[in-house]
C-alpha cells in the first residue's frame, strides 16, 4: 500500500465534488449547459449580464478541469502499477493529463475572449456587433465544441477507461464496471459536436454528456473510497 493513498484518495473525492460546484452554478445563473446551443446574440447578451461573478465561476471551472493533470497522473502512476502494466499506466496518466488541459483551454474562453466579444456584441455599431457575433460562433465550434467538448471528453473516457482496467486488474471489479460505463458514456456524448457540424440535432448525445459526467463524480468518488478503505 502506497502511503499517499489517503491523501490521494481524499483528493479524488473533493475534485469529484469541487468541480460539480461552478457546474452548479452556471446551471442555475446562465443556464449551462443548454444556453451553448442558444443564438450567439443571446448568449452573448446573457454572459455580459452575468458580470464578473458569472466570469470567475468560468474561471473556477477551468481550474477544477486542470485539477485532473496532476490528479489522474498521481491515480494511474504507482510502482505497482509500473511494474505490472507499464502500457496501461503510462496511458491512463497521459490521457488524464491532455483532458485536462483541453476541457481547461475550452473553458478559458468565456475568460479571456469572450468579455471583449459581448461588449462589441452591445455596441452601437452594426458591423462591430455582426462581426462580434460571427466571432464568438467559430471561437465556440472550434475553442468549445471542438476542443473542450468533443476531444476534452475523448480524452477523459480515455482516461477512465485505461484507468478502469488497471483497476479490473487489481480485483476491484464493482469500481473498474462504473469506469467503463462511464468511458462509454462519455464517448456516446461526444456525437453531438459531429452531429452539429452536420448540421443535426444533437440533443439525444447531449443526454450521454450529462449522464456521461455525473458518471464520471460517482466513480471517482468510489476510486477515492478506494483508496481510503485500503489506506
Amino acid at each position: 500500500m502506497s502511503a499517499r493513498s489517503p491523501w490521494l484518495g481524499a483528493a479524488t473525492i473533493v475534485l469529484a465534488v469541487s468541480f460539480n460546484i461552478p457546474y452548479a452554478v452556471l446551471a442555475t445563473i446562465f443556464d449551462y449547459p443548454a444556453i451553448l446551443r442558444q443564438p450567439a446574440a443571446e448568449v452573448l447578451d446573457r454572459f455580459a449580464a452575468g458580470g464578473t461573478g458569472l466570469l470567475l465561476t468560468w474561471y473556477a471551472f477551468a481550474l477544477a478541469a486542470l485539477a485532473l493533470v496532476p490528479l489522474s497522473s498521481a491515480l494511474a502512476i504507482t510502482p505497482a502499477r509500473l511494474a505490472a502494466r507499464p502500457a496501461l499506466a503510462i496511458g491512463a496518466a497521459l490521457a488524464g493529463v491532455l483532458a485536462g488541459i483541453t476541457q481547461a483551454i475550452g473553458l478559458v474562453r468565456w475568460v479571456f475572449v469572450m468579455p471583449d466579444l459581448a461588449r462589441a456584441a452591445a455596441s452601437d455599431d452594426p458591423a462591430a456587433a455582426d462581426a462580434a457575433i460571427h466571432t464568438f460562433t467559430l471561437i465556440n465550434a472550434y475553442g468549445g465544441v471542438a476542443v473542450g467538448e468533443h476531444l476534452g471528453q475523448l480524452l477523459t473516457a480515455l482516461f477512465a477507461g485505461l484507468l478502469a482496467a488497471l483497476q479490473l486488474g487489481e480485483g476491484h471489479r464493482a469500481t473498474a464496471g462504473f469506469g467503463f460505463g462511464t468511458a462509454a458514456l462519455l464517448t456516446f456524448g461526444t456525437g453531438e459536436g459531429l452531429m452539429l457540424a452536420a448540421g443535426h440535432d444533437g440533443s439525444l448525445f447531449a443526454i450521454g454528456t450529462i449522464t456521461g459526467f455525473l458518471a464520471l463524480t460517482v466513480w471517482l468518488i468510489a476510486t477515492g473510497t478506494l483508496l481510503l478503505r485500503r489506506a
